[in-house]
């Protein structure tokens, strides 16, 4: 088996999770992130406390890379700082849109290392940044309670 497929089969595993795709009891921070040209749409919430992130969930739909990609960020950012999740959603949108390809730089990325190769799929950057982007948001903007509302 190659790297290439160990990887797919990564993806598709972590888009099956259902770990981290729940509502927390305890939140302080909630925001949606949705992708309007293909219909991906996430919900995260986090729990911070005392500048570091405790736990976070999400809830959602969309496609197997968009998924997969909130799954891992979940287990890879739960229990940082909050300036270092922000800098691990740099890194990761740095290399899925090909700006940072030093291995040494990506290597504490982990399990998101798997979305290297989704630069060369211009149509699913979008996907696999979406809640990477929703996080740094949610983080630098202090967004307790969203700005999506249904009711």
């Amino acid at each position: 088996m190659n790297l290439e497929n160990i990887y797919t089969e990564l993806i598709l595993e972590h888009s099956r999770n259902k770990n981290n795709r729940r509502d927390l009891e305890e939140y302080t921070h909630k925001e949606l992130g949705h992708n309007p040209s293909c219909g991906d749409e996430i919900t995260l919430q986090l729990n911070v406390v005392d500048g570091i992130i405790k736990d976070i969930s999400y809830n959602g739909h969309g496609c197997a890379i968009s998924q997969a990609s909130t799954s891992i960020m979940c287990d890879i950012v739960k229990g940082m700082k909050v300036e270092e999740a922000i800098s691990m959603a740099d890194k990761f949108i740095g290399m899925v849109k090909g700006e940072i390809t030093d291995p040494d730089e990506l290597e504490d990325l982990d399990d998101a290392i798997a979305f290297e190769s989704i630069k060369n799929l211009p149509a699913r950057v979008k996907c696999a940044v979406l809640s990477w982007y929703t996080l740094k948001d949610i983080l630098i903007n202090n967004k307790s309670e969203g700005s999506f509302n249904p009711n």
